[in-house]
């Protein structure tokens, strides 16, 4: 997950568009179905898909309990489109910046 993750058109992918599209669908199962099973309401699991919810950890340990996957996956997941979203949109402040150099004139 180290790698920036977009789709084809730049942009960052939702977590939510992994789990449809590589649990989900794969599976054949509905959103209301895998909220039931793991105990959530339809719409955190509908408002994920669509990418309007994050992940939190609540939602991650649920999710690696049903899918056999380690909740640190979806955390992951989380983290690293939160991190895409914050680089585009700090693109030219963040060159700005100039990074800190030791005394030795090695960045730390």
């Amino acid at each position: 997950m180290s790698q920036r993750r977009t789709s084809t058109a730049g942009t960052p992918i939702h977590p939510g568009e992994v789990l449809l599209e590589q649990f989900l669908e794969p599976a054949g199962l509905s959103q209301y179905r895998l909220a039931r099973a793991i105990g959530v309401p339809p719409r955190r699991i509908n408002e994920l898909v669509l990418g309007k919810r994050g992940i939190s950890a609540d939602t991650a340990l649920r999710l690696a309990r049903f899918f056999g996957t380690a909740p640190e996956l979806w955390l992951q997941l989380q983290n690293q489109y939160d991190l895409d979203r914050a680089q585009l949109a700090l693109q030219g402040k963040l060159e700005a910046i100039q990074p800190l150099v030791t005394r030795e004139g090695l960045p730390d």
